[in-house]
């Protein structure tokens, strides 16, 4: 699996447990922490949010909220100092569009576990990445959900 983090490693973050588990993953496959980007990818805002009709949310201050989220996450983890991205549209394609800019040679990435008519409703991110990516991809399974 190390052949295959020997250039950029992504790992899509949404700020769960699980996005935890596969930046820990991902960080026992680089032998540099500088070789892995994290990636978040957040709808754009609604144009009839208040705060977007009076200004006072642009797409700037929204990604400097959320890299500083992020940066406080991981201080509270005792990761090293990471690369973090946050981009605007559909998971799925924003993250394998980053992965290709990047030349990854690999996409860590957890899953929920969802399947079935919750998966149906819900979509699949990790699904999408699969199958978008163009270089291998790691799926960390998640506990199935109790029904």
């Amino acid at each position: 699996m190390k052949r295959y983090a020997l250039n950029k490693v992504i790992v899509p973050w949404d700020f769960s447990q699980l996005s935890e588990s596969a930046l820990e993953a991902a960080l026992e496959l680089v032998d540099s922490p500088d070789k892995i980007e994290v990636v978040h990818v957040t709808p754009y805002p609604a144009v009839t949010e208040y705060g977007v009709i009076w200004g006072t949310f642009t797409e700037e201050n929204i990604q400097d909220n959320l890299a500083k989220s992020f940066r406080d996450e991981v201080s509270k983890l005792d990761f090293p100092e990471l690369k973090f991205t946050a981009v605007f549209g559909d998971p799925g394609s924003q993250i394998t569009e980053i992965a290709k800019k990047r030349k990854a040679g690999l996409i860590v990435i957890s899953s929920h576990g969802h399947t079935g008519f919750s998966r149906l409703l819900l979509g699949s991110v990790t699904e999408r990445v699969v199958r978008l990516a163009h270089c291998p991809v790691l799926v960390l399974r998640g506990e199935e959900p109790e029904e």
